[in-house]
């Protein structure tokens, strides 16, 4: 028995390095050292080579070509030895499978299926033929899995391209925006590179892909021209590949820059709008898709099954294929594709570091690890420097938690799904108190079906409650900045210092924004600079919007005293960019609307079923029908003459489907009507609620 089992071990052995390398850092190097000395100089040689290595520049995945196309290939080849292992066992247990007698085959299967018999001479082959079934298994097997992991490693790098293609389309325009405003002010062109490569955190992948840029010029002493062509290549975004090219062509032939990026930044704002009404159109096909596929078409099958099983034959096991597996994958499988097409473009940014830990990080990551201390003018390390390394490294380390305990409520308002640590246990205890049964009515709801559907509608409530809370006051807060930005410019054209436009404008009503510009105000009036007050106000107000009007204020602060250009782009991006979430936002409820109708007409379809379709089938098993003599024989005797019909089973189902189609269809709704599958936790709460309340106090 062991020695049967030692093929499954080498396949433990095997596949245990690649399983274990995405979290073990020395599993990952252990797969590199073996793949690189095998394939390293194969793939060197490759004909496909150029295409591989553009397609991991556009992903940025942060490995050589030739590694990665090594690891590919040492992971394929153990695919197709483990697959070629399982092959064999899957042969051997095809030959145990189809070891009875002929007689016994043919006594059970009806005579059209005859054939079957065939099969059991499976058990008469000799040695040969065993090791050539053995051998075909093993290498179908085996070489399915090889090419199927190849296949998959370079199709994840396309993956990940088309994501940064679409987060950098979705970025372009305000990126755009920035560089067209701060050339305005008077600064050199290869500094607005860098000061928007140092901001990538706020203006997101474009400005990431224009760091590789700045990287290039700063570290390889590449021309700007050069610089920009090899963006233009390396890009796998169509609009900023067009962007680069252009841009250097501009800077190549002495046209005007301004003018250029005034037209581009322009242009981009029409294409963003283009590319919202093409989105809302995709949104409207997918949401009717979806009403169609996963909410009409289950219902209807699993009528006709509902019909058949308490008629004819019993369905039970098909039905709860569809209800239990089938929606909620469908469902799955319609999330992940949609969240695939989505551009992404969160609100919330990670512009609350300290000045203080941005400053020590500037100077390298050595110093705040520990790794790597400062040495003194004798090249030993100095004691109170080590001290002072440890302390700092300690600090930045509990960081995270020192931000928890300063604010915890705005901790959770910002990160929603920490609710989960509080909500799912207290959820846990109040199904293991209300596991006793407690019936509502007949045995259409089991003993843990009410507590279970309490307490996730529970969790699901405080999740969408806190994450509501915090997305209301993003949305108050983005309102009141093109505002702010209008009235700070139309102070600083009237001839006023930026610190004297602060101080007019904290006094008046910003729609949300007057406390953080009045406490803004405060802070210049004790002292501190301007632009540091500035940044302060972004940290505090932790929101995309109001982080990019800060960045671009206090860069161009630098450049020039006359900021109302600027002030006057950075208003015009922000009010397009609001206007644009508004329309999408008023588009959307159409389709909310469509998708909470399809699940009524479920919700009521099932009731038609369980309060007169299942009834009336009980009805008439409990009594002797009487068939006409004409009438054809298609097996319904067996059905009203008596039989049984588990009709509490069905019911139980019922409720069960409606809930899994409840709280698919509200995340769902989320996600096609806001871009994430967050903002669907409210529509499934409610769905699920209605859903319950139908079954314990109308249905029941």
């Amino acid at each position: 028995m062991i020695a049967h089992l030692l093929p499954l071990v080498l396949v433990a052995v095997l596949t245990l390095p690649v399983v274990l390398s995405p979290v073990s850092r020395r599993a990952d190097l252990l797969v590199s050292r073996l793949a690189v000395p095998l394939f390293g100089d194969y793939v060197t040689r490759s004909s496909r080579r150029s295409w591989q290595v553009r397609r991991l520049r556009a992903t940025h995945v942060g490995t050589t070509h030739r590694v990665f196309a090594s690891r590919t290939l040492f992971v394929s080849g153990l695919a197709g030895v483990v697959g070629a292992i399982l092959g064999v066992y899957g042969a051997v247990w095809l030959v145990d499978l189809f070891s009875i007698s002929r007689s016994a085959i043919l006594g059970v299967v009806p005579p059209p299926l005859s054939f079957l018999a065939g099969l059991t001479r499976l058990q008469d082959l000799t040695l040969l033929g065993l090791f050539v079934l053995f051998l075909f298994f093993g290498a179908t097997l085996g070489t399915v899995l090889a090419l199927g992991t190849y296949w998959a490693r370079w199709a994840y790098l396309d993956q990940l391209a088309g994501a940064r293609a679409s987060e950098i389309e979705a970025t372009l325009p305000r990126t755009i925006a920035f560089v067209y405003a701060l050339s305005r002010s008077g600064m050199p062109f290869p500094s607005v590179l860098d000061t928007l490569a140092d901001n990538d955190d706020v203006y997101g992948e474009a400005a990431r892909e224009v760091g590789v840029t700045v990287r290039d010029m700063d570290t390889f002493s590449t021309d700007i021209l050069t610089a920009l062509r090899h963006t233009a290549d390396r890009t796998p975004s169509e609009g900023l590949e067009e962007f680069a090219d252009n841009l250097s062509s501009v800077l190549g032939s002495g046209r005007n820059l301004s003018s250029f990026l005034r037209e581009q930044y322009e242009r981009y704002q029409e294409e963003a709008e283009a590319q919202q009404q093409q989105y809302l159109e995709l949104v409207s096909t997918f949401a009717e898709v979806y009403v169609t596929v996963l909410v009409a078409g289950p219902l209807f099958l699993i009528t006709v099954l509902v019909v058949i099983g308490l008629v004819i034959e019993d369905t039970l096991t098909i039905v709860r294929i569809v209800g239990y597996a089938g929606i909620p994958l469908a469902s799955a499988a319609f999330v992940v594709y949609i969240d695939s097409l989505t551009q992404h473009d969160t609100a919330l940014t990670d512009v609350g570091r300290d000045a203080a830990t941005s400053n020590r990080r500037s100077g390298g990551d050595d110093a705040a690890d520990g790794t790597s201390l400062p040495l003194s003018d004798g090249g030993a390390i100095a004691e109170a420097q080590r001290r002072n390394a440890e302390r700092l490294a300690a600090y930045d380390r509990l960081r995270t938690l020192r931000g928890w305990a300063r604010n915890p409520v705005r901790s959770v308002l910002e990160r929603p799904w920490i609710s989960f640590v509080v909500t799912v246990p207290l959820g846990v205890g109040w199904v293991l108190f209300r596991s006793v049964p407690i019936p509502l009515g007949p045995s259409a709801l089991g003993t843990l079906d009410q507590p279970v559907v309490e307490a996730s509608v529970f969790v699901m409530v405080v999740f969408a409650l806190l994450h509501e809370t915090h997305k209301r006051r993003v949305r108050r807060l983005e309102r009141a900045v093109p505002d702010f930005l209008d009235r700070l410019a139309s102070v600083n054209e009237a001839g006023m210092t930026i610190v004297e436009s602060i101080e007019r404008v904290a006094g008046t009503d910003l729609g949300g924004l007057e406390d953080e510009v009045d406490r803004t105000w405060q802070d210049i009036r004790w002292g501190a600079d301007a632009g540091d007050a500035l940044r302060r106000l972004a940290v505090r107000t932790r929101v995309r919007m109001v982080s990019q009007a800060v960045t671009l204020i206090t860069n161009a602060m630098s450049a020039s005293g006359d900021i109302a250009p600027v002030l006057r782009i950075a208003a015009d991006e922000a009010q397009e960019t609001r206007r644009l979430r508004r329309e999408r936002r008023q588009e959307m409820l159409t389709y909310i609307l469509v998708i909470y109708i399809s699940v009524f007409v479920f919700l009521g379809i099932i009731a038609a079923l369980t309060v007169a379709f299942i009834p009336a089938v009980q009805e008439a098993t409990g009594t002797t029908a009487t068939a006409p003599t004409n009438a054809p024989n298609v097996g319904l005797t067996g059905a009203f003459t008596g039989a049984d019909v588990d009709t509490g089973a069905y019911e139980l189902l019922f409720f069960h489907i409606s809930a899994i189609q409840a709280v698919c269809s509200g995340m769902i709704a989320g996600q096609l009507a806001e871009g994430g599958i967050a903002d669907g936790a409210k529509h499934a709460a409610g769905l699920l609620t209605l859903t319950y309340l139908m079954f314990a106090f109308v249905l029941l």
